[in-house]
């Protein structure tokens, strides 16, 4: 279990207050409510887009949050997936290898495991503008865990794919954080991501945790 304590922060016309909150060691943690409760700021602190006094995340006996945003070592897929689109699926893959420090041929190896389990080998070679949207999801998948990291976090990571892509979505998260044995952090609106994936979750609405 990591613990979050003392996540607050007065955007004027709204107040983020999340006094405590903990996070599994494993399976998916999930933070649920509708838009504008304060999910995607919470977020935003953890992964170090924001910062935030008075803050702490205990993981394993350190402070995440004192940590440069690199040194968090965290695994991060955007809503919007953030692909670079004049890349192919393989160079999106191996710059945030290179962004890891991860060494060339430990790099090639990553690569051909996470080919593998995800299901790339097709689509290694095409630009990420060429890409359909269940492959641009499974090379930010790639992208997020070939630096090994302590957590993957995730935001809102199927809301763009119809129904049938986001079911097998969901699968091939539940794969990927099995395989990785790596717990996950899941921000979400939609009950039927809680179904397939959640393992516990937390509530927030107004900012604060219900």
């Amino acid at each position: 279990m990591s613990l979050v304590r003392g996540l607050k922060h007065d955007y004027g016309d709204f107040k983020l207050d999340v006094p405590e909150w903990e996070i599994l060691d494993r399976g998916v943690t999930a933070l649920w409510g509708p838009s504008g409760s304060g999910k995607t700021s919470v977020f935003r602190f953890l992964i170090g887009l924001e910062a935030c006094r008075g803050f702490s995340w205990d993981f394993k006996g350190e402070d995440l949050a004192r940590l440069p945003v690199p040194a968090r070592r965290l695994g991060v897929v955007f809503q919007s997936l953030e692909l670079f689109p004049h890349m192919t699926a393989r160079e999106n893959i191996a710059f945030a290898a290179d962004a890891r420090g991860i060494a060339a041929g430990e790099a090639r190896a990553r690569l051909a495991e996470l080919s593998l389990l995800l299901d790339l080998d097709q689509a290694l070679d095409r630009r990420a503008t060429l890409l359909s949207g269940g492959e641009r999801q499974r090379v930010a998948l790639a992208r997020a865990v070939i630096g090994k990291p302590r957590i993957l976090l995730l935001d809102e990571p199927f809301s763009a794919l119809d129904v049938d892509r986001r079911a097998e979505a969901r699968k091939l998260v539940e794969r990927v954080i099995e395989a990785e044995r790596i717990p996950a952090v899941l921000i979400t609106h939609d009950r039927g991501d809680l179904d397939a994936l959640a393992v516990k979750v937390t509530e927030i609405r107004e900012g604060r945790i219900v």
